[in-house]
């Protein structure tokens, strides 16, 4: 039963000059109908201008949205000629009490306060000079009436123009937030796009000693030459791979390097006791423990591997609290090697929300270059949890 309704107000909503439309055209039919029937001796026959106007003080309703102001002079304007002819009080008071409220709920206050003054002054004059045996309290309520529609459509006005602003501030938040996650993943990209550089670097000086050599040796030792040629080979298919992932990652002038850093030796998961010393001084307490049997990775996994314990363990720095322990786990398998960072503290980081923070949009730049996948999330009985697999190659 809802959904009807509910797809009525949308319909509203898309065409409110077509229901403003309908709305008159019923007021009008009512009217009509009910001057026609006769109103008592106390009120006089009405003529064809009587009804003319009464079918413009009425049909004025289809246009209270586009002209409001303009809508309630007309409507106060038959107001005064029905009241000074004597006719019976009908449709054209509900057509008046929309006016108000239209003007109330579309225009600024000054000029509402003004249209509102002018309509209770004339309604307040119409019905204690022209209305015949009114009463007081009569008189009050209908008054009392007039300034409550004037009154809602005022807040109705401020409610809609606190929604916009709301609407306004989330929009511009969005895009701030859609704007620093975009800096953080091209920031993070260059910073991949050096690194791999550096790998692909390296291969590429094995090769060309791997081929050197060759090239000295392979008359006097052919079975040593073509060893250097498997190795160059091999070698070479690495920075081929290598290579792949580097494509249309982002490198930039503007990224600063700090002088040397290039030409040391990337981290990987051979570094990670040196790591977890350090972590571990910090007041972390850290357990590393190592599963499956160890192979050689390539050189990117190797590195995204350290890089991401690094940046989870360094979350867990922050945000884990004091007394907090935290656990490093690699599992070697046949084809993927699953890498897993939890912590037992108090996991106050949003991952709902996509991860929003640098460092977790790094995380996922670095596990999505290589095809794998990344978890981040709270941790059953407390805590936080990354977990990520990387798809090894043979």
């Amino acid at each position: 039963m809802t959904t009807p309704i509910r797809d009525l107000r949308a319909r509203a909503a898309r065409h409110p000059e077509a229901l403003d439309a309908l709305v008159a055209l019923v007021l009008a039919a009512l009217t009509l109908a009910d001057v026609s029937g006769g109103g008592g001796s106390s009120y006089a026959a009405p003529g064809p201008l009587a009804y003319a106007v009464l079918v413009a003080v009425t049909g004025a309703v289809a246009l209270r949205q586009r002209f409001p102001v303009g809508v309630l002079a007309v409507v106060l304007a038959g107001e005064v000629y029905l009241g000074a002819a004597g006719q019976k009080p009908s449709g054209d008071i509900v057509a008046l009490l929309i006016a108000v409220y239209t003007v109330a709920a579309h225009r600024p206050l000054a000029r509402s306060v003004l249209a509102g003054t002018l309509a209770f002054a004339v309604s307040a004059a119409l019905l204690a000079t022209a209305t015949p045996g009114v009463h007081a309290v009569s008189l009050t309520l209908y008054l009392a009436l007039l300034a409550t529609v004037w009154w809602v459509g005022r807040s109705t006005r401020l409610r809609r123009s606190y929604l916009a602003e709301l609407e306004d501030r989330a929009a511009r938040l969005e895009k701030a937030r859609f704007a620093d996650a975009r800096a953080a993943r091209v920031e993070e990209r260059s910073r991949i796009a050096r690194e791999l550089h550096d790998v692909v670097a390296h291969h590429v000086s094995v090769m060309t000693v791997q081929a050197g050599a060759a090239r000295r040796i392979i008359d006097r030792d052919p079975d040593l030459a073509r060893e250097s040629i498997a190795t160059i080979e091999q070698v070479g298919r690495t920075a081929l791979s290598e290579m792949r992932r580097i494509v249309g990652v982002l490198r930039t002038d503007r990224d600063a390097v700090a002088p040397g850093s290039e030409l040391s030796p990337q981290p990987g998961v051979e570094d990670l006791s040196g790591l977890i010393e350090q972590v571990r001084e910090t007041g972390l307490a850290v357990e590393l423990d190592v599963a499956g049997r160890e192979r050689r990775l390539s050189t990117g996994v190797d590195l995204a591997a350290y890089r991401l314990i690094q940046e989870a363990l360094t979350n867990s720095l922050k945000h884990a609290g004091p007394h907090a322990r935290a656990w490093v786990r690699l599992d070697y398998g046949d084809r993927s090697l699953v890498v897993e960072i939890c912590d037992d503290g108090r996991g106050v980081i949003d991952a709902s929300a996509g991860g929003s923070g640098h460092g977790l949009v790094g995380m996922r730049e670095r596990v999505a270059l290589y095809g794998g996948e990344l978890r981040i999330g709270p941790r059953t009985g407390g805590g936080f949890r990354v977990r990520a697999t990387f798809p090894l190659e043979a």
